[in-house]
């Protein structure tokens, strides 16, 4: 069984920073893409980052580009998100996701995922 699971969201100060990690377990995703995205309450699901199976190409919402850095240990089957400079608008729940087909691609589309972790929150306080 596919699981993912977040860890390390929290409460920060405004121009604080998080290291988001997500393990999967159930199987390897070494050469699968990943991505990580947030919901706040009241709208929709929307991406932050995503990660090509070797890691070799990014992705980053202009709304976290030059604060956030998603990485990849393909040898621990595990997926990071570095947040830098966060903002009280960064406030969500943080999904991992992964995609379950082989891809030298990257991907910023919820549909496109088939995975999903439970979510961790980040919250950030002005």
């Amino acid at each position: 069984q596919v699981q993912l699971v977040e860890s390390g969201g929290g409460l920060v100060q405004a121009g604080g920073s998080l290291r988001l990690s997500c393990a999967a377990s159930g199987r390897t995703f070494s050469g699968y893409p990943m991505g990580w995205f947030r919901q706040a309450p009241g709208k929709e699901r929307e991406f932050v980052a995503a990660i090509s199976g070797s890691g070799g190409r990014i992705s980053y919402s202009e709304s976290v580009k030059g604060r956030f850095t998603i990485s990849r240990d393909n040898a621990k089957n595990t997926v990071y998100l570095q947040m830098n400079a966060l903002k009280p608008e960064d406030t969500a729940v943080y999904y991992c996701a992964a995609v379950s087909t082989y891809s030298s691609y990257y991907y910023t589309q919820v549909y496109a995922y088939d995975y999903w972790g439970q979510g961790t929150q980040v919250t950030v306080s002005s």
